[in-house]
């Protein structure tokens, strides 16, 4: 095993003032085991911890980090911004230019507000859809995460009709009562959920390419019947697109399915690895925001000109270089040399462009009670073995990984070896 006693000495320092050492929780390596490395710094595809070991990096800052560590371009801008000033909690020219690129690439989107994690777009996109629909419950699927927010932070009762019961301490019964939880890819759940509380249900949300909980690809019929079901009824669809978005195309998976959501979360790769997150729709549902609505939402740190310039000078990078079609042969490639190397090892890989999941079972899942227990043990316990030989993947068989522009061929083949030789070996 790998020596790092920089990253102990300073994971010990954690423990003592950071609950568990680590400001999110899967950092803390608890599913793989071991201890975490501390990185010191990223270049390219590649991080540097501590220590000074090296690893190719395929988390890439769960999914942001699509260009890689530290590209020149964005490096310079936003040295150049911030030497203007990091933060005015006032409107700047960067969030108007912003806000003008993304509406711009993503058809649904008529506008579009800023804040400042994922987690704050979701909440914000959930509120606004009650507001403007007037109702209060919502309907969530096994499977897709959309943040810490209390109502979303539920799962699945005992049957359909059953209420969702809080699956995190501090979040009052009385707010889960509002979500209903149902399974991915069960038309028949969804419908019976609207044949009961059709007239109180204010929006359906759910994350279209789920890459939270593995990557769960959905078939096409079943997102275009959700948009179908929710305009019977009333009701808005949302695509949480914090990781989809601008990671596998400009129209992320709203054009790749053809499909017109009425609202539209971000996050991720509009931050260019600062934090950055986004809600939009039809203009006549955001203009229900204040100050124009009576919805309220609000942030200092939203649209921060740091972070607006980082996202942009991303997203700009990525049109000039042809960015999507270079990121779907690199992880076409990654695909193929994966599967090569696994060999005789029962797995499935699951792409999606650049997002890609490495399960070890025969079949494919679309939902999560499809995934099997043994697969993600699997996974789980040969990370260690992996991280020691250069290869950095996610902390746990449920996560995904990412490939960047900064990842060359020679660097997927020797990870695709790495991960297919140590597989073998267990």
């Amino acid at each position: 095993m790998t020596d790092r006693p920089h990253s102990d000495k300073l994971y010990d320092r954690a423990t003592r003032v950071i609950p568990g050492g680590v400001n999110s929780p899967v950092r803390a390596f608890g599913a793989v085991g071991g201890r975490p490395p501390f990185i010191d710094r990223g270049l390219g595809a590649e991080l540097i911890d501590s220590d000074g070991h090296r690893y190719i990096d395929f988390c890439c800052s769960w999914g942001p980090l699509i260009l890689g560590h530290a590209h020149p371009k964005v490096l310079k801008t936003i040295q150049a911004t911030a030497a203007r000033g990091c933060s005015f909690g006032a409107t700047t020219a960067l969030e108007v230019e912003l806000a003008e690129f993304v509406t711009g690439k993503v058809g649904p989107l008529e506008k579009v507000r800023f804040v400042s994690s994922g987690t704050e777009a979701v909440m914000s996109a959930v509120r606004l859809a009650r507001g403007f629909t007037g109702r209060d419950k919502i309907i969530k699927f096994n499977g897709c995460y959309h943040g810490h927010s209390d109502y979303l932070l539920v799962k699945a009762g005992s049957g359909l009709a059953t209420f969702g019961e809080p699956s995190s301490g501090g979040v009052p019964a009385s707010f889960a009562a509002e979500t209903l939880v149902a399974d991915l890819d069960d038309q028949e759940g969804v419908e019976k959920y609207f044949e009961k509380y059709g007239d109180d249900i204010a929006c359906v949300i759910i994350e279209p390419i789920p890459a939270n909980n593995g990557l769960l690809l959905q078939r096409p019929e079943f997102l275009h019947f959700l948009r179908e079901i929710t305009a019977k009824h009333g009701a808005l669809l949302i695509f949480d697109e914090v990781i989809s978005g601008f990671r596998v195309g400009w129209g992320g998976a709203a054009k790749l399915y053809g499909i017109t959501p009425d609202l539209m979360t971000f996050g991720k790769v509009i931050g260019g690895g600062m934090p950055v997150g986004g809600f939009g729709g039809r203009a006549e549902i955001m203009d229900k925001l204040a100050p124009m609505g009576t919805v309220y939402q609000a942030g200092t740190l939203s649209g921060n000109p740091v972070a607006m310039a980082a996202g942009l000078a991303t997203l700009k990078v990525l049109e000039k270089e042809d960015g999507y079609n270079r990121l779907e042969e690199l992880g076409a490639y990654f695909e193929n040399a994966l599967k090569e190397n696994l060999g005789e090892v029962q797995g499935t890989i699951v792409r999606q462009g650049s997002i890609i999941w490495l399960i070890y079972q025969k079949e494919m899942p679309r939902r999560a009670d499809q995934i099997e227990g043994a697969a993600i043990d699997l996974y789980n316990r040969h990370h260690r073995a992996i991280l020691d030989q250069g290869i950095y993947l996610p902390p746990s068989g449920y996560e995904v990984m990412f490939v960047s522009l900064a990842h060359t061929t020679d660097m997927l083949d020797r990870a695709a070896g790495i991960i297919g030789k140590t597989a073998q070996s267990l």
